[in-house]
């Protein structure tokens, strides 16, 4: 793995552990299929929360969740549409979230934000 890589599964499991603490239930990681990713997907009160994870160790490259470019989120809606549907949770209430992680000197921070569409 290059650090890149492990930086993101790093802020993964920090934002797992976090909304674990929040009163999430995790359903899965990593939902894979041919439209795109999804990092976490969970349970909240009567919500299925769909959320993409953007870890970054210093502000050089722009703001976390400035990643989350418009094409990346018609990506996200479009595999969260698939999961949904290939699961028959159709009737669930949706939301999609982005939670940034920042590493810096061996601390992290997190910034949760809600209902990003």
């Amino acid at each position: 793995m290059y650090k890149p890589h492990i930086l993101g599964k790093n802020g993964e499991n920090i934002a797992v552990e976090y909304l674990t603490k929040k009163g999430y239930k995790i359903i899965e990681r990593n939902f894979y299929c041919k439209t795109g990713e999804i990092d976490i997907i969970a349970l909240k009160d009567e919500y299925l929360v769909f959320i993409e994870v953007k870890t970054r160790s210093s502000n050089e490259y722009g703001l976390p969740a400035e990643a989350v470019t418009k094409r990346k989120l018609e990506h996200f809606y479009k595999t969260a549409r698939y999961y949904v549907y290939t699961r028959n949770l159709q009737d669930e209430f949706i939301r999609f979230d982005v939670i940034e992680v920042y590493f810096q000197n061996s601390q992290y921070r997190v910034n949760h934000i809600e209902q990003i569409i």
